[in-house]
Order: C-alpha cells, then sequence, then structure tokens
C-alpha cells in the first residue's frame, strides 16, 4: 500500500505519537480505578520495575491531575496501625500528621488496634475521617507482636473493613507524615523500597536466607527489599498477601523457625513471586536518624528516632 504525498505528514506525526505514548506507558498504572498519569521528569533515579511498574518518586506525577482523578470517585482508605504497649505513645503524633498530610479529601477509616484502649487520645478528624480502636492482647515479646500483625489484619478485613473501604495501608505507628501522602500511591498491590536499601544490590539485602524457612529467598533472586513498615492496595489484594503469609508464618512456627525479620522477611517472599503493581519510593518511608539524601526531595512518612529499650517488652 502506498500512501499519497499528503498523507505522509500525518502518518509521520502518528507514528511519532505512537514512540511517546510507548515511552510513557510504563508510567500509567492502569487498575479498576484507571489510569495513573506519572510523567516522569526523573533522570536521577529509576522510575520503573523490570516489570514496568512505576516507582513513585518527587517529580514523577502531577499532583492537581491525580486529585482531580480520583477525589470524584468517593473513595474510602482504611489505614491500620498497632499501638501495643508503650508504642500507644506514638498515636497522638501519627494521628495527627496523617490529618495534615495523609490522603488528605479522602475518606479515610482509621483502625487503632491497641492493648490499651484507655490511652488512645482523642484527636479532631476532618469530614469523612472515623477512627476505631480494636483491643488486641499485649505481649513479652516484641516479635510476636509482628508475627501477629498479618494474621489481625486479615481477620478484621474478613469481619469489618472489606465492607468499609476500598483500599487499605498498614502503617506503623512509629512514625509521622511530614508531607503529601496522596493518590499517586493507590495500586493493585503496593510496596515500599526501604530506605537502607534502595541504592544496595540484592546482595546486600537481609532476605531470609535459610531454606527451611518459608520467607527464604536464595542468593541469585530479588528484586527490591522492601520495607515491612507499609503494605498496600485493594483490600481484596491485601487479605491474600497477609492469608498467605499468616500461613507461612504458621508452617515456619511449627518447624520452630523465625524467619530473620518476622512480617518483613514473609513480605519480601511473597513479592518476590507476586509483583506490586506500584512500588512508593523511599520518600514514603524514611527514617529520622538519616539525613536526606539528594535523590530524596521530600520526605513524606518517616519513622521517629526513639529508644528501644524504653518501648519494647524486650530487646
Amino acid at each position: 500500500m502506498r500512501f499519497s504525498t499528503n498523507f505522509k505528514p500525518y502518518v509521520l506525526l502518528l507514528v511519532v505519537g505512537i514512540f511517546l505514548l510507548l515511552g510513557y506507558v510504563s508510567h500509567f498504572d492502569f487498575y479498576q480505578a484507571g489510569p495513573l498519569f506519572c510523567f516522569s521528569r526523573r533522570t536521577d533515579v529509576v522510575t520503573v520495575t523490570p516489570w514496568l511498574a512505576s516507582i513513585i518518586w518527587e517529580g514523577t506525577f502531577d499532583p492537581v491531575l491525580v486529585d482531580n482523578i480520583y477525589k470524584p470517585m468517593n473513595l474510602t482508605i482504611a489505614t491500620t496501625v498497632f499501638a501495643v504497649g508503650k508504642y500507644v505513645s506514638f498515636l497522638r503524633d501519627f494521628l495527627e500528621t496523617a490529618e495534615m498530610h495523609f490522603m488528605v479529601g479522602f475518606n479515610v477509616r482509621y483502625y487503632v488496634f491497641t492493648d490499651r484502649p484507655q490511652d488512645v487520645p482523642s484527636v479532631n478528624l476532618t469530614q469523612g475521617r472515623h477512627l476505631s480502636v480494636i483491643q488486641v492482647p499485649g505481649s513479652n515479646r516484641w516479635q510476636e507482636i509482628s508475627a501477629r500483625r498479618m494474621e489481625i489484619i486479615q481477620t478484621t478485613i474478613e469481619s469489618q473493613i472489606r465492607r468499609e473501604a476500598d483500599y487499605i495501608f498498614c502503617l506503623d505507628v512509629d512514625s509521622k507524615f511530614h508531607a503529601r501522602w496522596g493518590a499517586e500511591s493507590l495500586g493493585r498491590l503496593v510496596a515500599v523500597i526501604h530506605p537502607g536499601y534502595y541504592d544496595q544490590t540484592r546482595a546486600n539485602f537481609p532476605y531470609e536466607r535459610r531454606p527451611a524457612s518459608m520467607a527464604y529467598i536464595p542468593m541469585d533472586e530479588g528484586d527490591y527489599y522492601y520495607g515491612g513498615a507499609m503494605i498496600g492496595g485493594f483490600v481484596e489484594d491485601v487479605y491474600t498477601l497477609t492469608t498467605v503469609c499468616r500461613n507461612r508464618f504458621a508452617v515456619d512456627a511449627g518447624n520452630s523457625i523465625e524467619a530473620a525479620w518476622q512480617e518483613e522477611s514473609h513480605l519480601n517472599r511473597y513479592l518476590l513471586y507476586n509483583k506490586p503493581s506500584k512500588v512508593l519510593s523511599p520518600e514514603y518511608l524514611w527514617q529520622d536518624f538519616k539525613a536526606k539524601t539528594k535523590e530524596v526531595k521530600v520526605i513524606r512518612f518517616s519513622g521517629v528516632i526513639k529508644n528501644y529499650a524504653e518501648v519494647r517488652p524486650n530487646v
């Protein structure tokens, strides 16, 4: 087939348009809620995974566009935190800073799991945001608290959350929000790159390396080292994750094995073979004792400095 001379400019424009679209396709996150347009303007960091999921950094999304897409959808975001033992002392700062920066303009339901419901602070919540306090048992070992987290989230999704929310983020309470955490973070299954290992190779990742453990990852496998302080995504996708991890915990426990980093080890194993549809940069899980690096333009959420001997029942 031959094109006339008059058609050639239009064919050229079409070809250029296709190549431009292909250049951006790795920054589209297609899922039920619609496309997220993440146009990367960063060349100093990796902004897409090998399986073409977006890695969200400052400068890779337009917050106005994102809000215009998602706010009319009337979504509800569930947010779970465990404030067990002395960790309840971090809850006020977590909630107050979340009200300033986390999913502003969206319906948010906080689920606070605690053994000290009487110590849950009263915090003024904006319209469309609610807090539920769910009592859980305490423990003399922080490792046990960590191990039970998957089970408790799973059972609460079954009994309550799946009827009340569209998305869920499971976060650590000993943290604060410092800047926007918005709809750019939504996806079917969302993970965050651990701030201690975002610039490391997998040979340095602290995966569980014992083949006897259900969290085992061989030395020649692994994509990123994901932080256990954030699990997110569609409620049903997170339900599946927590169910699988809970069952693997049980198998390990039956064999008297505790994975190197408890739930974080099992989370990394799960995400290796069930790739996240979106990956958040360390902006969404920084650590207060770390200086901001040149790659991290904005710290959005960060673990606070603390004396573990004071807040953990065992160290």
